[in-house]
Formats: structure tokens, sequence, C-alpha cells
């Protein structure tokens, strides 16, 4: 296989849409660096697996030797991105914008090589773009085509309300395309109308067209919604190296190829589907292959270290193997009487209400300490410390403290 075979073959790898492929090709056999774009509106810092579909992808083009760009749309933020919206977005404000976006370096350089990461603000060029220019650049494109995308079309048969400034938002992104000259740019599927306006923007100021790369929307742990903090089905990078793992070993197994597809660096295509096959003829056994995917993203966020003893708390838990000292404790604020036990459930997190708690106490679901537990009564207060566990696999090592 060709080195730009095999190229094509790791970019394309989980990928929705290449626009276009032979454009893709005739570049990588250029031999030069590429320069890849992907834009982000600083308006929800705090990162989650879902986000780094993308990160993942460019650190690929950089492991391939290419130039990534990671932009920080300050100036885009304080539009508004009304994508998928079915109400005009409220802007941010410079602040708001300035205090999301120094949240973010150290969350990507756990994904991306700091070396080969350009950090860029689209604010460079658009704060000494003149009134005039921003009104050629709007002529660009004609209300119609706006009504072309979805949101927009939809807002408009539902006589619901568009600004005209988020009229302005693709054809700023697209903008900001020809100001960094990109060669190729990414996006998740609903980014589409957006990438395909860079294309158009280049051309008309004389560059070749960007090659547009469409990611898919990573379902979150529910394997049905895409992953979401609102719908409460994600997983955090910031989130502690034994809750990533517990949450990545609860996901269903076939969700589990998606997630290596779109997740795993360690797992290339052709192990995977090996490792498929192994499944299937019942070789290997899917939580084996889960717990190596937790493993890997545990490392990339934490650090092996922290991996492993996650991994052994993990074990200590569910399968009985090991110290569940090695589990993190995390303090838990009780009234000075202390808390009964569904109501020390819901506050561990362990259950989303305290009728949910006695549910699982009915159903002999609860554990304190690997030993069953059924007296919604029991109340435990200040000073006690111990390993809470609901089902199989949602647990947690607690120490209550007095409020």
């Amino acid at each position: 296989m060709s080195a730009t075979q095999s190229a094509l073959d790791l970019i394309g790898r989980g990928a929705e849409e290449i626009i276009k492929h032979d454009e893709l090709e005739a570049r990588l056999r250029t031999g030069r660096p590429l320069r890849i774009k992907a834009g982000f509106d600083p308006t929800a810092p705090d990162l989650h697996l879902g986000h780094t579909v993308l990160l993942n992808k460019m650190r690929q083009f950089q492991d391939l030797g290419h130039q990534v760009i990671f932009l920080i749309g300050d100036f885009t933020g304080m539009i508004g991105d009304p994508t998928g919206k079915n109400v005009t977005r409220k802007p941010l404000t410079r602040e708001d914008v300035a205090a999301n976006a120094r949240t973010y370096a150290d969350q990507v350089f756990k994904v991306l090589d700091r070396e080969r990461t350009e950090l860029r603000f689209n604010s460079e060029w658009f704060d000494p773009m003149p009134a005039a220019d921003m009104i050629r650049l709007a002529a660009q494109h004609t209300v119609a085509r706006m009504l072309e995308r979805d949101d927009f079309a939809k807002r408009y048969g539902a006589q619901q309300p568009i600004a005209i400034h988020e009229f302005l938002y693709p054809l700023v992104q697209g903008y900001d395309s020809v100001a960094l000259r990109a060669d190729v740019e990414l996006g998740g599927t609903d980014q589409k109308f957006n990438l395909l306006m860079g294309r158009g923007l280049q051309e008309h100021y004389g560059q070749p067209p960007q090659v547009v790369l469409t990611m898919p929307l990573l379902e979150g742990l529910d394997g049905v919604a895409k992953m979401s903090k609102s719908l409460g089905n994600y997983i955090g990078i910031n989130e502690p190296a034994i809750d990533i793992v517990t949450k990545t070993m609860k996901i269903g197994d076939e969700l589990t190829w998606r997630w290596i597809d779109l997740l795993s660096f360690e797992i290339s295509i052709g192990e995977a589907a090996e490792l498929r096959e192994a499944v299937a003829a019942g070789q290997l056994n899917p939580r084996d292959l889960k717990l190596r995917l937790a493993r890997e993203l545990a490392t990339r966020f934490h650090g092996a270290a922290a991996a492993e003893q996650a991994i052994a708390g993990w074990h200590a838990v569910v399968r009985g193997e090991g110290d569940t000292a090695l589990l993190p404790l995390a303090e838990v604020v009780v009234p000075p009487e202390g808390l009964r036990l569904p109501a020390l459930l819901t506050a561990a997190g362990l259950t989303a209400s305290n009728s949910e708690a006695n549910r699982k106490l009915k159903e002999n679901a609860v554990r304190i300490d690997a030993q069953v537990v059924v007296d919604a009564q029991r109340v435990f207060a200040p000073g006690f410390e111990g390993v809470l566990q609901v089902g199989k696999r949602t647990f947690a090592r607690v120490r209550l403290v007095a409020a």
C-alpha cells in the first residue's frame, strides 16, 4: 500500500464525508504539509469525549506531518452560532469569550501536539476589518441561499425570528478559511453548510477551495442521543480517571466499535476488524475490549499511573479482585445528624433520586463494602467511610463530613 493510500485510509477512518476525495488525494501527493483548520467557538470550554472527535482527527493529521490550526472563534462567538437553534442565540460578551478561551489550551493539548499546533483567534482579521469590507463579504451570498440551511429554513417556515447578524455567521466562518489559507477544514456533520461556504469564498478570493471533512456526532453513554452535558450522557475529559473507566465500561457492546473508530489511537483499522471477528467467534469478551478502550482514554487524559489505579479500583469493586482502597476518596457533605441510605445514595451521585434508591434497595442491588443492604431507614453519620455500590458498575468510595 502506498504512503498516500495509507494516509487516506487513516484520514477517512470514522469520517462521515470528504468533499472532495480526489482533491484531498492530489494535495497529499504533493508531499507538502497541509494546513488543517478546525474552528471552535469558546462557549462550552469544559470538553467531553464528543468534542474530542474533531481533536482526534486533527491529531491524526499531525501524526502524518501536517500543520493543524486550532481556531478559537472569539469574534464569531460574539455573533452566536445559529447551528441547530430554533431561536436566536444570545451573543457572548468580549469578556465571556476571553474567559472561556483561556480554559481551552490545557484541555486540547491532552490530544494535540503543542509543537505542531497553530493557535489562532479570528478577531485577528475581523477586528480591523472595515465595515465596507464586511458589507462586501455579505454580498457574496443571497438570502435565498442562506435559507437553504435546514435550521434557517425551519425557523423561517415556522415564522420564528431570524436576526440579520445570524446570516453573517456562515460567511464569517467561511472567511476564516480565506484568512488562514486552509487546505482542509474539519467539522461536525451539522457544520456542513458553513464548511462549504469556506470553499466558495476561497474560490471567490482566488484560492484553491479547501477540502471539507465532516465527522459524525458521537453518541453518548446511552448509545442513542449525541453526547451532551445537558442530557447527562457524557464523559468529561477532566473527570477523574475512575469515572472515565467506569462510564466507558457501561456502554453497549455495539457502541464500543463506534467509540473505537472515533476515539482510539491505539487500535488500528486492521486490528479493529480482527477484534470484531474475535468477538463474533466468542474468542474475546466485549468487556475486555471495553476495558482496553477505558485504559487508553484514562491514560490520555490523566496519565498511565492514574489509569492503572482506576482499572485496579474497577476490578476491586466489580470483580472482587484487589483493594478498594485504590479507589479515589470523595467527600460527601451531610447534615450533622446524618442521612438515611436512599438520600445518601442520591447525594453521592449513585442514584438520580431517592425513589430510585428505594427501588434499588428493594431489588437487592445496593451494597456497602461488598455487602448487600436493604434497610432504607439506616442512617449514616459524619465520619462514615466506605464503598457504596448500586448495581454492578455504579460505585464510589466516600467519606461523610458534617455540613
